[in-house]
């Protein structure tokens, strides 16, 4: 159990964190940035992480279980690959702390409200304390979206430049919500995808936790071949190809790299968490796992200074968010255990 909430909550540090770099690159613009981070996350490390770790590879999506269910998996990755590019295109609008908030709280939201559309309502039991979770989420998402506007409004009034740039605080809230909305492809994708998958990974000797990894691959490199084509029209575009040509490329690379490292690794990570974690670990483990991405995203926003200029009112209604947040997630945790345990029963 400890073991599981150590790597849950690492799991979390890491995807809270895994933006922070690209506040520290040198001589690239946004597309510069965006394109190679897209490139090494969605190909160069799924590529090496699942043949170095997963056992029969070829063996595992040549089954005819696997490639019948690929092509649906195929077009939701498509979906989650660009709520994920305008995920990164919020942070660079309205910082890290905002970005995340918003874009993973739609993500809960959206994605805990499915499941009653797919499979109907849950057992009574569970169904007022996922109602109750869903409220604090959606009052912190609201909450975070109000504290972005206040901010913006606070900076503007005290001649402070917004850290993440001049951009419109309304337009990138909107990114982040959109975003979170299409994200949620990547839960269709597993649903569909890892029955086949885990029994195609259990075959070949992998343990229990690799099927993450056996679900993402695909999934990555979908949604990548959506981000190649936008960032190769961008780069052209906006005559951005020569801002690689600069001294400071290898130091870019290296940043953005462990961007890229973090970023998949959260997910793997995880999915190793929840495993250790045994019957709680989709629910425990979840919570575990989100609560510490936010609150890492938000505190880093706060000491790389997104927040300066800002009023008090602004932050208050940062933290009533993040409080809303963690407290809607605590308690949706609590109601997908109940809604488990009335199942089994």
């Amino acid at each position: 159990m400890i073991t599981g909430i150590f790597w849950a909550v690492a799991a979390g540090l890491m995807l809270g964190l895994y933006a922070l770099p690209n506040k520290f690159t040198k001589d690239f613009r946004e597309e510069n940035t965006w394109a190679l981070f897209f490139m090494l996350t969605m190909f160069l490390v799924p590529v090496v992480a699942t043949l170095a770790i997963m056992h029969g590879v070829g063996e595992i999506y040549g089954t005819p279980a696997v490639r019948a269910v690929l092509p649906k998996m195929v077009v939701t990755s498509v979906l989650w690959g660009v709520g994920v590019m305008m995920w990164g295109k919020a942070i660079h609008h309205i910082g890290v702390s905002l970005g995340f908030s918003i874009f993973i709280g739609t993500v809960i939201l959206v994605g805990s409200l499915l499941p009653f559309f797919v499979d109907g309502l849950p057992p009574s039991r569970a169904l007022p304390a996922l109602c109750g979770g869903l409220f604090f989420v959606l009052l912190g998402v609201f909450a975070n979206g109000r504290a972005g506007l206040a901010r913006e409004s606070d900076q503007a009034k005290s001649g402070a430049e917004a850290p993440a740039g001049k951009k419109s605080m309304s337009a990138g809230i909107t990114i982040a919500v959109v975003g979170g909305l299409l994200a949620t492809g990547f839960s269709f994708a597993n649903a569909v995808g890892r029955p086949a998958l885990h029994a195609a990974s259990q075959a070949q000797g992998n343990p229990e936790w690799v099927t993450a990894l056996a679900v993402m691959f695909p999934i990555f490199l979908s949604g990548g071949v959506v981000m190649a084509g936008y960032f190769a029209w961008q780069l052209s575009t906006k005559q951005a190809w020569g801002a690689f040509k600069t001294p400071a490329f290898g130091r870019n690379f290296g940043l953005i790299l462990v961007m890229a490292i973090f970023h998949y690794a959260a997910s793997a990570i995880f999915a190793y968490a929840a495993f250790k974690l045994g019957p709680v670990g989709n629910t425990v483990g979840y919570a575990i796992f989100n609560t510490s991405c936010v609150v890492t995203a938000i505190v880093s926003g706060l000491v790389v200074g997104e927040w300066q200029g800002a009023s008090s009112r602004a932050k208050n209604l940062l933290y009533t968010g993040l409080a809303g947040m963690v407290i809607g997630i605590l308690i949706i945790s609590y109601g997908n255990n109940l809604a488990a345990a009335a199942t089994a029963s």
